[in-house]
């Protein structure tokens, strides 16, 4: 178990198939903070309305975040598009949770890091929504696939994590596109706002940039690559891409459980 300042985390979308709860329930008690920021997106309010996917770990993860802030955590919670609906309550406090529409949040080394979804920087989400809601549908699709190629890489003991829906958007140009024009979008904010940093979720694509006098400094996601951001007390903040780790993880228990034959 690791004790850190802060722990940043976005795009987890309880409620779907695709939700990797388990491995953020891991990510969890491996990280202990005094901050808790959930970035938006946690609950797909958008996939729900077309089949509700709760699983058990959902629930755990719930009670886990509840958990923390009754223990003294200061957990702040800003929604994203796909649970939108909460952000009418902005501003408001429920039980030790506070809900915000944006946030700062000072590092121990004095830098201010503005702290938001980022949806209303992606064009696509803010203009037609018709083409976000299937796009949505075909990420969650490629995410699916990808758990499926995921277990029958484990079977064939091929060693290292492999994203499809990471390789899609590398490959596809305008994806790529669509990534640098949101980042630098959302940097130019932040600039505006005579801040540090900027530390969003959204496009599920885990990123530690400088673009030109601003950090900008990505979530990631909890249905693919599985990531978040840390600041440790010693002033670092850092991307963790616990699906990797975890992943090196199953191989080693894997391993671990497999008999050895002695020649």
């Amino acid at each position: 178990m690791q004790q850190v300042r802060a722990v940043f985390i976005s795009d987890v979308h309880l409620g779907t198939r695709a939700c990797q709860a388990d491995r953020l329930l891991d990510f969890l008690k491996e990280y202990e903070s005094e901050y808790l920021y959930m970035l938006g997106d946690i609950v797909d309010f958008w996939a729900m309305s077309r089949g509700i996917q709760w699983a058990a770990s959902h629930n755990t993860v719930v009670q886990k975040v509840l958990r923390r802030a009754r223990r003294g955590d200061k957990v702040f919670f800003i929604p994203g598009n796909h649970d939108e609906a909460l952000r009418e309550y902005a501003g408001i406090a429920f039980g030790d949770i506070r809900v915000e529409s944006e946030w700062v949040h000072q590092g121990i080394d004095g830098r201010r890091y503005w702290l938001i979804h980022g949806d209303e920087y992606d064009q696509v989400t803010r203009h037609h929504r018709w083409v976000a809601v299937l796009g949505d549908v075909a990420y969650n699709g490629l995410v699916r696939m990808n758990h499926v190629l995921s277990r029958v890489r484990r079977a064939l003991h091929i060693s290292g994590y492999w994203s499809l829906a990471g390789y899609a958007k590398q490959k596809v140009k305008r994806a790529v596109g669509f990534i640098f024009d949101f980042e630098d979008a959302v940097a130019r904010a932040t600039q505006q706002r005579s801040l540090d940093g900027v530390i969003c979720g959204h496009i599920h694509w885990a990123s530690d940039r400088q673009i030109g006098a601003i950090r900008y400094l990505n979530c990631g996601d909890w249905v693919d690559t599985c990531s978040a951001i840390v600041e440790h007390y010693d002033g670092r903040i850092e991307v963790v891409n616990w699906g990797v780790l975890a992943g090196a993880a199953d191989r080693d228990k894997e391993a671990m459980d497999t008999p050895t034959l002695v020649a």
